[in-house]
């Protein structure tokens, strides 16, 4: 399996940590690079945020049209049948994005996983059951993918590390009430999540950038 494509911004030339970070169904690794000059970030630690490109596949909810994807969607309720195949494949290639950030000399602790929609679906599914400790998980707009498999799966490594979820309280795409019990999965499952919701449909909104911003700061300096 070779390494996805990718789109590399760094906020300094020797970077000391890593966000990579997933787009949503049917965007590619352009849709969040021009969010990482509005986090204003602290300028002592370099990131290098990696932004890969989904392979682009039929999905069967929008008639069989190929699109970016990182799997497929069978209905309108996400969590109803789910593509394990898809969300597995994703999560071994995440998992070779985050090795080659690893022999790019950035420790594990000090890479984030983040993405939005179906990109923090698979950004959680793989942090959980990622065997070294990650610096962080961030998944907005999303819910948890193949959750009654989360507790015989998930890695020991990544019990405590942060999570963060962002949720729109008028989203139609993944609903809020998805994402509310995604959160109180984990929180079942002995997980602490950072919690924000605002008043946006499926999509970010500059106060949800503030709190990324100030999240990323605060576990990328620990």
């Amino acid at each position: 399996m070779s390494l996805l494509p990718a789109e590399i911004v760094q906020t300094q030339a020797s970077p000391v940590a890593s966000v990579i970070w997933l787009h949503g169904l049917g965007a590619d690794g352009h849709d969040f690079a021009p969010v990482v000059p509005q986090l204003t970030l602290p300028p002592d630690i370099g990131i290098r945020f990696v932004f890969p490109h989904a392979p682009v596949k039929p999905v069967t909810i929008n008639n069989g049209y190929v699109m970016p994807a990182w799997y497929d969607v069978f209905s309108l309720d996400l969590r109803e049948v789910q593509d394990r195949d898809g969300i597995v494949q994703s999560q071994q290639q995440l998992q070779q994005l985050i090795e080659n950030e690893i022999a790019q000399g950035i420790p594990a602790e000090r890479i984030v996983l983040a993405g939005f929609s179906q990109g923090g679906a698979v950004a959680l599914y793989t942090g959980l059951r990622f065997a070294q400790r990650l610096g962080g998980i961030m998944a907005l707009s999303t819910y948890l993918p193949l959750a009654d498999s989360t507790e015989a799966e998930r890695a020991e490594a990544n019990r405590n590390t942060p999570i963060m979820m962002a949720h729109g309280e008028h989203d139609q795409t993944i609903t809020l009430q998805a994402g509310e019990e995604s959160k109180q999965i984990l929180e079942q499952l002995g997980y602490e999540v950072d919690w924000h919701t605002y008043a946006m449909e499926h999509s970010v909104c500059p106060e949800e950038v503030q709190d990324i911003s100030a999240w990323l700061s605060r576990v990328l300096r620990n």
